[in-house]
């Protein structure tokens, strides 16, 4: 009898534990932040004038958060993060960073603005720089009734349509896994003392 109750035990602890490395996955594939291609399909390239949108109208159509990033694909250039007076200026001489991959990831750690320009001369005053707003988490979207998205509506998170798909925002990330947590805990709790 010393031996079931034991194998019991052994076995609930086991469930428990893959319930809880369950969880914890879960959590953090769904709390991972949201990665918005610069420039779509052009990339991060010198504005020829041609373009459908300039790279500041098309940050204006996104809602950034903590924990999203911006993908920088270009080629023989470079991607600066810069101070706000860096950006009006175009100046290339101080970054805070520089990145010259041709496939930049940066996140976003903190809220507020951040600058981006290019570090080739003349392109940022051709227009290939990008400011960045990137929200407090207390500055939830607010829920009301939408109007339609436009043919060339933004990408991402709260873009409306456009090319990318719409993301999910950490708000309902966030109820999502503590629901699946509770869920999971309350059938541990029923499965121990069933």
């Amino acid at each position: 009898m010393a031996s079931s109750s034991s194998s019991a035990t052994s076995k609930a602890f086991n469930n428990m534990l893959l319930s809880a490395l369950i969880a914890a996955t879960m959590a953090a594939v769904l709390v991972s932040g949201f990665q918005y291609p610069v420039g779509e399909k052009m990339g991060w390239k010198k504005p020829t004038g041609k373009e459908p949108e300039t790279y500041n109208e098309w940050a204006a159509k996104n809602r950034f958060h903590i924990g999203d990033t911006v993908n920088f694909k270009y080629q023989n250039d470079s991607v600066l993060v810069v101070s706000p007076v860096g950006y009006l200026t175009c100046n290339t001489t101080n970054p805070i960073s520089r990145f010259d991959d041709g496939d930049t990831v940066f996140q976003f750690d903190r809220p507020g603005f951040f600058y981006f320009i290019s570090g080739e001369p003349g392109h940022c005053k051709s227009g290939q720089r990008l400011i960045v707003r990137v929200m407090h988490p207390s500055q939830a979207p607010e829920v009301s009734p939408s109007p339609a998205p436009s043919p060339s509506g933004g990408s991402g998170r709260d873009g409306g349509g456009g090319s990318g798909s719409p993301g999910v925002s950490a708000a309902v990330k966030v109820t999502v896994v503590s629901c699946f947590v509770a869920a999971v805990v309350g059938l541990f709790v029923v499965y121990l003392f069933a």
